[in-house]
């Protein structure tokens, strides 16, 4: 599995980590074989929320990964629906913090919150706040946990309606992978008129399977810095990414993120000698031109920074540029977009992740014994608050 066996990764502290990241593919499959059974009743749903208003705001929230599934999703929702329904993404730990500033009285909403537990005190405090604020107010939790608190609440409310990912997407390991993925796939199967390209799970098996050859020989550059481009909502998703290698390397790793066309105004300063720059190449021809700009200019630095080109089939401009790259669909279909590009990137930042908490000493399924940081965060207090 990955390139260990069983028994490596047992001793290593790394099993469920190891096992959540390589069975996507299998968990991506019962997912939607799951949601198409659910979705007439999930549009029905909705339907009655957009029938009743002239406008309807959804709001995606969550904290952490959980967060940045809907950073990830906002651009390609935006685009793929009608005007009378507006997509931000907003972390709970910025609405209970601030509720005033992102919480609109009358204006009709949809809170989407995701959660692998259902149980961080922020995710609870914002459903909350969204009923105490919010004259029209609706709930969608997608979750990992059909035990957890936001699970459970939304069981009393008429007004919400809470998914289930399979059983396995709620992962034991610290870092969050199968959950990301999943809960990703949910909202835009719910959220969009597109059909799920089922390719993107055939492309899922091979990758798994091939991994393990390119990380080995990246991990030959002993790097400490670490930095993930992309474009559009590949920008977002390096947020993701990044944090995955910050996660498991328990911070031994310096990861930042950034779009293709910002990295140039001030974070590029962080290159060194020992760094590499993770490129997410859009599908998009108008979009890949600028990713193939900071390519060059990366590639012709007189540095030893390292680059990798992750793109969606192979590419010989982009292999003569980048140190390494990387196809990750081996089928002969070009995939419908970049959203499914994104679930095969982040089946390589996650793998890359694990092996470098390895190769470090660190144990993945819980990369900071001290308990500095948790799997379900911990030390939240939270006030009341009073219009």
């Amino acid at each position: 599995m990955l390139g260990f066996t069983e028994e490596e990764l047992r001793s290593k502290q790394a099993i469920h980590t190891a096992t959540e990241i390589f069975q996507q593919p299998e968990v991506w499959k019962e997912l939607t074989e799951s949601l198409a059974e659910q979705m007439e009743a999930l549009n029905n749903f909705l339907d009655s929320i957009y029938s009743k208003h002239n406008h309807v705001r959804v709001i995606l929230t969550g904290a952490g990964t959980s967060a940045f599934i809907g950073d990830t999703l906002v651009p390609v929702l935006r685009r793929e629906n009608n005007g009378n329904i507006q997509f931000d993404a907003v972390p709970t730990t910025d609405i209970v913090s601030n509720p005033e500033e992102y919480l609109q009285r009358d204006v009709p909403t949809i809170m989407v919150s995701f959660a692998r537990s259902g149980n961080s005190p922020e995710s609870v405090a914002t459903v909350a706040l969204g009923e105490q604020i919010i004259h029209d107010f609706y709930q969608v939790v997608i979750t990992c946990n059909k035990d957890g608190q936001l699970a459970e609440n939304a069981k009393q409310d008429e007004n919400a309606v809470t998914i289930l990912t399979p059983d396995k997407a709620h992962d034991k390991g610290f870092a969050m992978t199968s959950s990301f993925t999943c809960m990703l796939i949910t909202a835009y199967t719910l959220f969009t008129p597109k059909n799920f390209d089922n390719h993107v799970i055939s492309d899922a098996e091979k990758l798994v399977e091939f991994l393990p050859d390119n990380i080995n020989e990246i991990l030959n550059f002993d790097f400490e810095r670490i930095v993930y481009l992309g474009s559009g909502m590949l920008g977002q998703l390096s947020h993701e990414a990044a944090l995955k290698m910050l996660e498991l390397s328990a911070g031994k790793v310096v990861a930042v993120h950034e779009s293709s066309l910002g990295f140039r105004h001030g974070p590029k300063s962080i290159l060194n000698n020992q760094s590499v720059v993770v490129v997410f190449m859009s599908q998009n021809p108008y979009t890949r031109k600028y990713d193939m700009d900071i390519l060059r200019e990366i590639a012709g630095d007189d540095s030893d920074v390292k680059v990798i080109a992750l793109t969606e089939k192979a590419d010989s401009e982009v292999e003569a540029l980048a140190d390494w790259m990387i196809p990750v669909a081996a089928g002969k279909e070009m995939l419908s977009g970049d959203f499914h590009l994104a679930l095969l990137y982040v089946i390589f930042a996650q793998t890359l992740a694990l092996n470098k908490s390895l190769q470090l000493g660190i144990t993945p399924d819980n990369p900071s014994p001290d308990g500095r940081v948790n799997r379900v965060v911990q030390g939240v207090t939270l006030y009341d608050y009073a219009e």
